[in-house]
């Protein structure tokens, strides 16, 4: 047990997300997340197959990879130096600042009526087609994708870190990035991408109702969030967006789902809230509410970490 200490490290937690918000996720091919994604790239060229096997394998090996990396980190000699380890790899994997900003983004072009800015700019957000979508298409997407991502970009890293320290965070993001990349239904990712769709819902799902929960607390309606929480939460198809998605439906008294195209692959999603769909100026309280709940997780995982650390310590 005495490795535990060293890798809930709760000042690293708390540095990394100071250093998210001052320097946000850099556009840079350098950034770790970048380099991680182009390796994944070229080992899929030399383990492609069209199926499930070859998969899980590719998988195996990037996560694996990732959370191996993590695990040396943490052998470093010096609290300082894991203190500080943990703190760059809390960065690196964190996107709520960006997250936050995109949203800012998109509200800032809806406001001044330029459609194509905003539709130039959703793919930030998500993989969903901007082309045909009015203002209103743009302002449901765009808030359905910051409830989304601020599982996947705050509160899963975050509790992956409090929990599981650097290997953790590594191997949290390495499942995302890969679910993002072959994750999504196509007829060259149906079984390759498989395991990687399947595994991200996995390590997603306490993070997703943990973000349900935070969202209860810190939105501006929490008996709204609450009470569509528990009705809506299951309808998604997704077994985690559904979580997220229906506590920021509650919270700001929206109603969020309907038709999504995707590369000219309709899906239609079940409705979730009570309120009408949502406007342009809903953009912004949504961006409220994802760095509401960004701080409230951040301030959760420190805490777990100073915990599990004092008592794997007695």
């Amino acid at each position: 047990m005495s490795f535990m200490p060293n890798w809930c490290d709760p000042l690293g937690l708390a540095l990394g997300v100071a250093l998210d918000r001052l320097v946000a996720d850099p556009q840079s091919p350098a950034h770790p997340v970048a380099v991680f994604g182009r390796a994944a790239a070229r080992l899929e060229k030399s383990l492609y197959g069209d199926d499930r096997a070859r998969g899980v394998l590719h998988v195996a090996v990037c996560v694996g990879g990732a959370a191996g990396l993590g695990v040396l980190a943490m052998k470093v000699p010096g609290r300082p130096a894991r203190t500080t380890l943990t703190a760059l790899a809390t960065w690196a994997v964190l996107g709520g600042t960006t997250l936050a900003r995109e949203g800012a983004h998109m509200s800032d072009a809806l406001e001044a009526g330029d459609l194509e800015r905003a539709r130039d700019r959703l793919p930030h957000l998500c993989g969903r087609d901007p082309s045909g979508l009015d203002a209103k298409e743009l302002a449901r997407a765009t808030v359905e994708s910051l409830a989304e991502n601020t599982s996947d970009a705050v509160v899963a890293p975050l509790f992956w870190g409090a929990v599981a320290g650097v290997p953790g965070l590594l191997a949290y993001r390495a499942i995302n990035t890969l679910d993002a990349m072959i994750g999504h239904r196509s007829p060259r990712y149906e079984r390759f991408g498989w395991a990687a769709a399947r595994l991200d819902d996995v390590a997603n799902y306490v993070p997703a109702r943990v973000t349900g929960v935070l969202t209860v607390l810190t939105a501006p309606d929490p008996a709204g969030a609450r009470a569509v929480l528990r009705r809506d939460g299951h309808r998604h198809p997704s077994p985690n967006a559904g979580q997220c998605e229906s506590a920021f439906a509650g919270g700001l008294g929206v109603t969020l789902g309907g038709e999504n195209v995707y590369g000219g692959r309709t899906e239609s999603r079940p409705t979730m809230g009570d309120g009408p769909k949502p406007d342009v100026q809903d953009i912004r309280r949504a961006v409220d509410l994802t760095r509401a709940v960004s701080l409230a997780a951040a301030g959760a995982a420190v805490v777990t970490a100073w915990c599990l650390r004092r008592a794997f310590r007695r």
